[in-house]
């Protein structure tokens, strides 16, 4: 995941839905559900994190690495989704922590009977469950494309990840100069860790054809968007693309 502030998902969430903000330790969680339900939603950052936390102790190059780890034990089922997130995307485990504590929360939110629709951003990377189709904005920085153009999400297409990378904006790690790179993907987790890979290709607008390639390849991805400078680009038959 590469940190890109926030996509303007507060544009597109319906107003019946409650807006509340959750943090712990170094998760700062924008949630919007049917109520407030910032002790719950706690609770299960604090489950999430406790597996990877554990894990990282045992385990350091899990925190580290930059290229995609085996699974030569038995792991928990969240330590497997980053581990397998990150062999698909062929980048290190760690680039979809966001995304998988994003997916994991909703997720959890919805299986506990708290909420039916359910809107989890974590770091920009977004976990969407809601019951009508979506409109997310993509912020990418200085770019004058920035706020200006909308990816549609259908319905049928929930629950999914909507995840961006930016070797322009923010702190995280990103060896590409792409103003934003967002994928959307069935998995939140994997989404984040090919929004990180996608990103790290983008050297020049040229290289968006070396993304479709990798794209086509994976299953379950809907598409992906890339603003670099003054130039769109995008890929996948299952989303459109709209001013806002």
């Amino acid at each position: 995941m590469k940190f890109s502030t926030v996509l303007f998902y507060r544009t597109f969430v319906k107003s019946s839905l409650c807006g509340f903000r959750v943090v712990y330790k170094e998760t700062d969680l924008q949630v919007f559900a049917e109520k407030e339900l910032i002790s719950e939603t706690l609770e299960l950052i604090r489950r999430v994190r406790i597996p990877i936390e554990t894990y990282i102790t045992a385990h350091p190059e899990f925190l580290t690495s930059l290229e995609p780890l085996e699974v030569k034990e038995e792991v928990s089922p969240i330590i497997k989704k980053m581990l397998d997130a990150g062999q698909i995307a062929k980048v290190g485990p760690m680039a979809s922590v966001a995304g998988t504590i994003a997916e994991e929360v909703g997720l959890g939110l919805i299986k506990k009977k708290l909420t039916r629709e359910v809107v989890v951003e974590n770091g920009g990377d977004i976990f969407l469950w809601l019951d009508k189709k979506t409109k997310v904005g993509i912020f990418a920085g200085d770019s004058p494309l920035s706020g200006k153009v909308a990816i549609i999400i259908e319905k049928e297409l929930m629950p999914c990840g909507v995840c961006t990378s930016s070797g322009k904006v923010g702190h995280s790690l990103s060896f590409g100069n792409a103003d934003a790179i967002t994928v959307v993907h069935k998995n939140t987790a994997v989404a984040d860790a090919l929004a990180t890979a996608f990103g790290n290709i983008m050297k020049t607008p040229s290289d968006f054809k070396k993304v479709i390639a990798r794209a086509e390849k994976i299953k379950d991805i809907y598409g992906v968007v890339c603003i670099f400078e003054d130039k769109l680009m995008a890929w996948g038959k299952k989303i459109k693309l709209e001013p806002i």
